[in-house]
């Protein structure tokens, strides 16, 4: 039988965040515990403030699926890069690394994949047929393929190559603030992401998510694309959410 609740952690450069979920609504139902991500992002001492937050978080909650979400690609257990962490995650049996830290089996995902999903659960993608594309505009540009709800993993694409840039170099957020853009002219360089986006993958459905996703007004309506383009309904505890839920789905 499948779990109605879950404990969905996120892993993120500067934090780590997570909550006990409700499964059918995507509700959390303990309040969102956040620690500092320690200095350097270093394995094992993110695997020690994990545990503590868990610690934290399972308090009187009996023993549920874990799921856990980092900002990597992610193959069979292993991370094969690392975004605002130390590299030295990069090639490293992290999910080995966690259950052995934790004591306890977790299923490990991508962020971005996490955020995905649980879009596609409990929020903008919730029923939609067809191909789904979530990309979270921030530090960098996380994706999420999603083809009738099935996850398609570590797509990785705010790194296509467009006019000879890796593109999420110009058009994530950062790069807004970076080169102090107005929201029409980051709108510009949004314009040619998504129109390269909808050449490749003839998408049914964008939806836009990260922080700046809050202010989806600025920006979204300047994009001219034959593809409906929205705002993601879970902002900061999408991670958390899809974490939870894939745990659930496929327990370690």
């Amino acid at each position: 039988m499948t779990a109605t609740t879950a404990i969905g952690i996120d892993i993120g450069g500067t934090g780590i965040k997570g909550a006990v979920v409700d499964l059918v609504t995507g509700a959390l139902l303990t309040d969102r515990v956040k620690l500092p991500t320690p200095k350097g992002g270093r394995p094992q001492d993110i695997v020690e403030t994990t545990r503590a937050l868990l610690s934290t978080v399972s308090k009187g909650v009996g023993d549920l699926p874990v799921g856990v979400c980092f900002p990597a690609v992610v193959k069979n257990g292993h991370t094969m890069s690392a975004a605002n962490v130390s590299s030295k995650w990069i090639g490293l049996a992290a999910e080995a690394l966690f259950e052995k830290g934790l004591g306890l089996p977790i299923h490990f995902v991508n962020d971005a994949d996490a955020a995905g999903y649980a879009e596609a659960q409990f929020g903008a993608a919730k029923g939609v047929a067809g191909v789904v594309l979530l990309t979270t505009l921030g530090t960098g540009i996380g994706s999420a393929l999603l083809n009738d709800g099935v996850l398609v993993p570590n797509t990785e694409l705010g790194h296509l190559q467009i006019d000879g840039h890796d593109y999420e170099t110009r058009a994530a957020y950062s790069a807004k603030e970076r080169d102090d853009l107005s929201w029409e002219n980051w709108a510009a360089r949004l314009q040619k992401y998504y129109s390269t986006l909808e050449l490749l993958f003839s998408p049914d459905l964008f939806i836009v998510g990260g922080g700046v996703s809050k202010h989806h007004e600025n920006f979204l309506p300047l994009l001219n694309l034959k593809t409906r383009i929205i705002p993601a309904v879970h902002r900061n505890n999408a991670g958390i959410l899809g974490a939870a839920a894939l745990a659930a789905r496929f327990p370690g």
